[in-house]
């Protein structure tokens, strides 16, 4: 039997990997590595409960440091798992420290690196996201890009050997947990937000700022923080009670995170996942940063970025967005499909 080894580390990668193993069990063996680079419960463990993903089969628990130093750490540990396991291929998502660790080291043992949530390209070069995606890609053997715009972007990079259109994971996960959630959260009118970029976070007058523009909106704003940007507010001594029309609730769990953004007014975040499940929700979207890899987003306005000009948000949740491609994504099949060109590959690789 062919073995897989597939490495993980934050929520988004969580996600993706819960169809994935499920499918890819069905033809190989597949062994999950968790970095640890989410560490937190309720950034962790808690989706592996809720999505029934097996337990990893090792933990190595690098948490957070400075990007050089935690991507450094990663590639140490991986490289004696993978010569411990000695899998035909690894398998990596997204565009984390965790993700490049994973791929670098694999290329470096001549392993095949496949790579779902390929091409994506917000085109800043200043977001450690944007080095992680162009460096994966450019080791990948199996590259998997959830949009056309994706295949263009590494066909542009001169990467068109193995790249296949195959739809978008998440897609499929969103399909399940719509399933699932019954009633709302909440019973009021509100916006969801969720932040955690740095540039957004550790800056206590930009982040001040920022809570400055959502005590000012139209609706109740719940912020589901993360525990990096809890532990600003309080290091600077800052009162989250001081907006009051901003309720801070815990990290969300996969369905609960669903379910509060299915039934928002709409959503504001910095999160690349979250942008694509409130496009996926069929949710009005406004995202705090100067630019994204989820371009197709921003088409007939179910997304809009905002990020110098605080003031904006206000005007930018009261634009109706237009046309709604149901499919952008694909057809919430992509693992079953993605899982079934693997198993080809790894039968009769391509050289």
């Amino acid at each position: 039997m062919k073995k897989i080894l597939a490495v993980i580390g934050a929520r988004p990668q969580f996600i993706k990997h819960a169809p994935m193993e499920l499918e890819l069990s069905k033809y190989m063996e597949v062994v999950t590595v968790h970095t640890g680079q989410h560490y937190d419960t309720n950034m962790s463990a808690v989706f592996f409960e809720e999505l029934k993903m097996k337990e990893p089969r090792y933990l190595l628990q690098v948490g957070s440091a400075r990007h050089g130093k935690q991507t450094g750490q990663m590639m140490i540990e991986l490289e004696q798992v993978v010569e411990a396991e000695k899998p035909d291929a690894v398998l990596v998502y997204g565009d984390t420290n965790s993700t490049l660790a994973g791929a670098l080291v694999a290329s470096k043992l001549h392993i095949p690196v496949i790579h779902i949530e390929a091409g994506l390209r917000s085109f800043n070069r200043d977001m450690p996201e944007e080095i992680n995606r162009v460096l994966t890609d450019h080791v990948s053997a199996l590259l998997f890009a959830p949009t056309v715009r994706a295949v263009e972007n590494l066909s542009k990079e001169g990467i068109t050997h193995s790249v296949h259109l195959s739809g978008d994971v998440m897609a499929d996960m969103v399909q399940i947990a719509r399933k699932i959630i019954q009633n709302p959260p909440i019973v009021h009118p509100y916006y969801l937000v969720t932040l955690h970029r740095p540039y957004n976070t550790d800056d206590p007058v930009r982040l001040s700022q920022i809570l400055d523009a959502l005590n000012g909106l139209d609706h109740p704003v719940v912020f589901a923080m993360h525990p990096r940007t809890r532990h600003k507010l309080l290091a600077e001594g800052v009162d989250p009670g001081h907006w009051e029309n901003v309720s801070i609730i815990e990290p969300l769990s996969y369905f609960d995170s669903i379910a509060h953004q299915a039934y928002a007014e709409a959503v504001i975040t910095d999160s690349g996942g979250v942008q694509k499940e409130a496009y996926l929700l069929g949710k009005k979207c406004i995202t705090i940063r100067p630019e994204t890899e989820w371009v197709e987003t921003l088409e007939h306005g179910w997304n809009t970025l905002v990020f110098e000009d605080l003031d904006a948000l206000n005007q930018a949740l009261k634009q109706h967005p237009g046309y709604y491609q149901a499919d952008l994504y694909g057809s919430g099949q992509a693992s079953v499909e993605i899982s079934a060109i693997i198993k080809d590959f790894l039968n009769f690789p391509i050289k």
